[in-house]
């Protein structure tokens, strides 16, 4: 009987990836893949989102041979259809599920909200949630894991890329702005996430994705403290 094991070797062969090419642009190790087509182990969570996303299919046909349609075919107006280059997708999970050997935890800080609209900084009672990464995510990006925080996104201006209730995985080891990426800022007394650019005269351009609401801002450098990079994300589409 075909399961996911054939599926996922299917779906590699038509994409003409190797199960190291695999492995590589998914950020886990070869033995992982292998083990995934030889039936030893089934991808879980964002890897089995990331897996789907790469082989261009949906995560419906991977766990059950469901409709497989690529993600080049998704209607451009679609949610599944919006993306960002830093943006991948992360998974929460029970605090009773063991960690894989390539795994790691990392805070979900959801005591902390970055604003996406009206801005807001709240500060709750304190959590020990946690989200999970495989290992080699982090050597690809080059990213320290005790450098990795998680938090939640309130408001609109970054929809539909974020919406309102979506996580973000940020690198506070990353702070120097580079042109065109997502970052975790202080502004103004306010958390927000926002998209930032370099402008003369010591200046940031900080910008929204929803810009048909919020109009760019152009503010001195140093009334901005950059909390860190924003390099993951999971999206709640209501």
């Amino acid at each position: 009987m075909e399961n996911i094991s054939v599926r996922i070797a299917r779906a590699r062969e038509a994409k003409g990836l190797n199960q190291s090419q695999l492995a590589r642009d998914l950020g886990v190790s070869p033995q992982a893949v292998q083990n995934w087509e030889a039936g030893k182990a089934n991808p879980k969570g964002d890897r089995l989102t990331g897996l789907a996303t790469i082989l261009g299919v949906t995560v419906e046909y991977l766990l059950s041979g469901g409709p497989s349609a690529r993600w080049s075919e998704v209607d451009s107006t679609s949610p599944e259809a919006i993306s960002h280059p830093d943006m991948q997708s992360i998974s929460v999970w029970d605090d009773q599920t063991p960690l894989d050997d390539d795994e790691i935890e990392v805070p979900f800080l959801k005591e902390v909200e970055l604003s996406a609209g009206s801005g807001k900084f709240v500060v709750e009672s304190s959590s020990r949630a946690k989200l999970r990464f495989g290992k080699y995510t982090f050597m690809r990006l080059g990213i320290q894991p005790s450098n990795v925080v998680c938090m939640p996104v309130k408001g609109n201006s970054m929809e539909p890329l974020l919406s309102d209730g979506s996580t973000v995985a940020i690198d506070t080891g990353a702070t120097a702005v580079v042109d065109g990426k997502m970052y975790g800022i202080l502004y103004e007394d306010m958390l927000r996430v926002k998209i930032l650019y370099r402008v003369a005269g010591s200046k940031l351009r900080i910008r929204s994705f929803n810009r048909d609401e919020y109009e760019d801002e152009v503010v001195d450098a140093v009334s901005v403290k950059i909390f860190g990079r924003v390099f993951q994300s999971s999206t709640i589409f209501m």
